[in-house]
């Protein structure tokens, strides 16, 4: 899987060998004590949802953006800066996480994002900022024209903000995957400062994936639609090789869907399907999050896109997952872990919006990496069943081997084992290893073990020896990471932190889990 499009970019599943994706999550979800996959007995900080429901959610944004002024001043903002609530989480105990973005004289700061987190009586007791710098420039009036299409902004990626252009330019790339390339110039001198490709691609190949399936339909006159009623709604629709717009909704006259071939039309529409289904609710259980942005509303999926496409990915300004059907126009690129790579490309985008370059790129392909394999595990399936294969069924390469390894990520002959600092200049589908490999040794630990009949060895930098705490607690302290103390920029370094903090809120300061987190992250060289 690769890039992700939101309004910045989508998300991608790229026909190389390399798996390069504003809600308000319920809080964090309990992190099951003394689970199957291993870990201590210590129950979490955070054990339910704060919010009960959509409208409460909702409230809490609303309610916190009346303050955002007083938010701004208390931080010490310029008097040109302003806040924008995007997101609010509750933690049980009463602490308040909320997620900002910041504009300067009415233009949007990119790398101004910004997570405040107070105490339940609302005594501040932390900020995670994307960049410390303060924010100002000399003047909002630019010395360059541009295409009437730029948005003016003002870059504060590159440590000291300067006002800038945002020029988006569409296209198709050299696979077939569709390009929006946002590109950032100076305004006052021309050069360019930063760009990134809005579509985040991802592995795919040939699969019959994962057997026969229950799937939620919705009746519809004498027949039936590939409409999920009981995850928001969410469709399916053929594109009919095409590539835009939505095609056709999937129907059938009997609620028996597909063959399990992939010369049959609705056997792509059946994977995509419960997919989508496994990663909802996988959200829903494992997170305390209902949907992709937390607000319930469900994203939809196309599958058969485009003339022998290898890819598929995640666009959020339709947020949607489209698939292609392989080279053969018969593999459709709908596997199990793909799908849950896709949508949670979304997630990330709706939480910390990772920029999708250098190490943070690296951070957002390897989330969707740790939920699509989250996913696999959740959804229980015989004919899949999980492991910390990343693409396994699809079998992009042509002989049976995964896409990538989350044990010892080189395995793949590119991803990266352990950081170094040249990391985040590797394609982000590789830096992606060294978080991929964290989460690895954080869940299961070092050292050779077999899991599903799945053989693994994972290795080191440094020759230590690291016990996991189970699957289940990884992703508790991974996802609470994300969504209350990443942010746009963060890098690996600042993700230790992140997981830190997470693991502290979690299951305290001395805990087992805590400190699994720092030995982890030493075992892949990020201190």
């Amino acid at each position: 899987m690769t890039p992700h499009m939101n309004t910045r970019r989508a998300a991608a599943l790229a026909a190389v060998a390399a798996m390069v994706v504003v809600g308000v999550q319920t809080g964090a979800a309990n992190a099951t004590p003394g689970s199957s996959d291993g870990g201590s007995s210590a129950s979490p900080r955070t054990a339910s949802p704060a919010f009960s429901s959509a409208s409460a959610r909702t409230g809490a944004i609303k309610s916190a953006q009346t303050e955002a002024a007083s938010a701004a001043d208390t931080l010490g903002l310029g008097s040109q800066e302003k806040l924008i609530v995007r997101d609010v989480i509750k933690d049980a105990n009463g602490t308040v996480h909320t997620r900002y973005e910041r504009t300067y004289a009415g233009l949007p700061v990119l790398g101004g994002d910004l997570v405040t987190h107070t105490t339940s009586s609302g005594k501040l007791k932390g900020v995670t900022k994307a960049v410390k710098t303060r924010i100002s420039v000399p003047s909002t009036t630019a010395k360059i024209k541009t295409a009437a299409s730029a948005r003016k902004v003002i870059w504060a990626r590159g440590g000291t903000p300067v006002l800038a252009f945002e020029t988006v330019k569409t296209g198709v790339q050299k696979d077939g995957t569709p390009s929006r390339m946002h590109i950032i110039t100076d305004a006052t001198t021309g050069k360019k400062l930063h760009s990134y490709e809005a579509i985040e691609t991802a592995g795919v190949g040939n699969s019959q994936y994962s057997g026969k399936v229950d799937l939620s339909t919705t009746a519809s006159g004498s027949g039936f639609e590939l409409t999920d009623g009981d995850r928001g709604g969410h469709k399916t629709y053929d594109l009919n090789q095409g590539e835009s717009g939505t095609g056709d909704l999937v129907t059938d006259d009997d609620d028996t869907w597909g063959n399990g071939a992939g010369d049959d039309r609705q056997t792509a529409a059946v994977d995509a399907h419960y997919g989508a289904a496994k990663t909802w609710d996988f959200y829903k259980s494992a997170l305390g999050r209902d949907g992709i942005a937390g607000d319930g509303k469900a994203a939809y999926s196309r599958v058969h896109y485009g003339d022998a496409y290898v890819n598929a990915f995640w666009d959020d300004s339709c947020f949607c997952m489209t698939y292609g059907d392989g080279a053969d126009n018969k593999s459709a690129l709908t596997g199990l872990d793909v799908a849950g790579h896709e949508m949670s490309h979304g997630l990330t985008a709706a939480t910390a919006n990772l920029d999708y370059a250098g190490e943070s790129g690296g951070l957002n392909e390897a989330t969707s990496d740790i939920f699509g394999t989250s996913v696999e595990f959740f959804a229980d399936n015989a004919t899949d069943v999980g492991d910390y294969l990343i693409g396994e069924k699809i079998d992009i390469n042509g002989d049976g081997t995964p896409l990538r390894y989350m044990d010892k990520p080189s395995k793949d002959g590119g991803s990266a084992d352990y950081w170094d600092s040249a990391v985040g200049d590797q394609d982000v589908h590789y830096s992606s290893g060294v978080a991929n490999h964290f989460f690895y040794l954080l869940a299961e630990g070092s050292g050779a073990k077999t899991i599903n009949g799945v053989d693994y060895d994972s290795p080191t930098s440094d020759g230590s020896t690291v016990t996991g705490i189970g699957r289940d607690k990884a992703v508790q302290i991974w996802y609470k990471a994300l969504s209350t103390y990443m942010t746009s920029t963060t890098d690996y370094a600042a993700a230790r932190v992140a997981t830190e903090k997470a693991a502290t809120d979690l299951y305290g300061a001395d805990s087992a889990e805590l400190k699994a987190v720092d030995a982890a992250w030493t075992g892949v060289n990020v201190k």
